[in-house]
């Protein structure tokens, strides 16, 4: 002390100080007074300076302690200082002599007590609700048998065990382990960076993409699930494009992060149960819906034979709904002979009148007399315009003549070739073709036998053959 103060000037006891000096002295003097001390008070204005570093101040209803975490310090922190958050910072109280300030510089933060953490809980829950994030709309379903499942937890715990047991037991699956601390200062950032880096997988890739992803943690006090409440967590898992089942803590437990995944479990084992079915229960859940299917189908085919056997029962017979047609068809075929031999016979006669005052000779006569009618008038009138127009008239009668005989003979050539054609039908349609081919027809007078028992009481019978007529006792025939 005796370099640093001079001796006071003739009437001061006083000594002087440069005021570096003075700063210096008050440095080391609060430095080694307090050492290393925990503060409790109210976290007040919040600044980080683009340089990185964080300045922030601790108050009472009283006073103000101004406060500064440098860059390299920030990661290590527990806790992240909020406006508002009531906290007990760790560091050495200093003086900054630039500005005649002291200030504390803080390398621990610690929430002072639970509800203090309940009330950071709360605020960073109403900010994150008003955003949407925990619209029941926005949850994906899980689905229904995963092929890969990601698990975001520690290696080393009770958790990965208990998880990958409950799933060997309902439903073997691939599993794929993303480490992490899940308590302490570097919970949330890998946690956080899990879920995305689980995202930014290649489906179908060397290492495939997981269809769900698991958040993995036992139980413990707040302060331990802590890094599942921030925001950086809750934010990650709210943006995951694979399902998330959040499996934080015991069932009485919450986290920010149960309310923005796609689904809840109590505990880590209830997360396996939700992420797959039991695969005997489901086996035998499809035995059972084809046993359903089947006899299903067998009495939907038994109703339907029923049905059908009672439709039949209902519809008349075959035999007698063709009873009625045969008689008719048989009719009509007994009388088709009859009828075109008498439409043959008539259309004949019809024709031998039609052509009896169409011949040749019968025109010629005419024609001889109109033209002795003729000659007579002409001899009557003047011999010369009217012979020449007699003479022209002639001419055309010749003509006409001559086209009339020549219409007259294709008209008789096509009438005989259509009668020929019907004979000849005739004789195709009629029953002498049939005698033909081997038949006979059994006639006792004019009745046409069919039956033997009326053959057997005629008194004679005339068999008709192709080539004839035989008579022949009934008796004889009969035997």
């Amino acid at each position: 002390m005796s370099d640093l103060f001079d001796d006071p000037q003739p009437g001061q006891n006083a000594p002087e100080f440069s005021v570096s000096e003075l700063s210096g002295e008050v440095k080391r003097t609060l430095e080694g007074t307090f050492g290393r001390i925990r503060v409790r008070g109210e976290v007040g204005r919040v600044f980080k300076a683009r340089s990185g570093h964080l300045y922030y101040d601790i108050k009472d209803d009283r006073s103000v302690l101004a406060c500064t975490t440098w860059k390299g310090q920030i990661s290590s922190l527990s806790v992240v200082p909020e406006e508002g958050l009531e906290v007990v910072v760790t560091g050495r109280l200093t003086a900054f002599g630039a500005q005649s300030k002291y200030n504390m510089n803080v390398d621990e933060v610690a929430v002072a007590g639970q509800g203090a953490l309940m009330a950071l809980l709360e605020k960073r829950k109403k900010q994150l609700e008003l955003e949407g994030l925990f619209a029941p709309e926005r949850k994906k379903p899980l689905p229904y048998l995963p092929q890969i499942i990601g698990v975001v937890t520690s290696p080393s715990g009770a958790v990965i065990r208990d998880i990958l047991h409950r799933l060997r037991e309902r439903f073997p699956r691939k599993v794929l382990v993303w480490p992490v601390a899940v308590q302490g200062a570097n919970c949330a950032p890998e946690v956080a960076h899990a879920i995305e880096g689980f995202n930014k997988m290649t489906p179908g890739g060397a290492l495939p993409r997981p269809d769900l992803i698991i958040v993995a943690r036992g139980g413990g006090a707040i302060e331990d699930l802590w890094g599942f409440n921030e925001e950086v967590v809750a934010r990650a898992a709210a943006a995951s494009d694979i399902p998330l089942i959040s499996a934080v803590g015991h069932e009485t437990d919450t986290t920010l992060i149960d309310f923005v995944s796609d689904r809840r479990a109590p505990t880590p084992t209830a997360a396996a149960e939700l992420a797959v079915p039991v695969r005997l229960e489901l086996m035998a859940w499809i035995e059972d819906q084809g046993a359903r299917l089947l006899r299903g189908t067998g009495q939907a085919v038994q109703q339907r034979r029923q049905r059908l056997n009672d439709l039949s029962r209902a519809m008349p017979r075959a035999e007698s709904l063709l009873e009625s047609p045969r008689q008719r068809l048989d009719q009509a075929g007994y009388n088709l002979p009859r009828a075109l031999m008498s439409a043959v016979q008539q259309r004949h006669v019809n024709l031998s009148r039609a052509s009896a005052g169409l011949r040749p000779a019968a025109l010629r006569n005419l024609v001889q007399r109109r033209r002795g009618q003729f000659e007579t008038a002409i001899a009557k009138l003047s011999p010369y315009p009217i012979a020449r127009e007699i003479s022209r008239q002639k001419a055309d009668l010749e003509k006409l003549t001559a086209r009339m005989v020549a219409a007259q003979g294709v008209r008789m050539a096509r009438q005989s070739h259509q009668l020929e054609a019907a004979g000849r039908q005739l004789e195709i349609l009629s029953y002498k073709a049939t005698l033909l081919r081997g038949y006979a027809v059994v006639r006792s007078g004019a009745e046409v036998i069919t039956t033997q028992a009326r053959a057997a009481a005629a008194p004679s019978l005339t068999i008709e053959f192709a080539d004839g007529n035989l008579d022949v006792e009934a008796n004889e025939a009969v035997k």
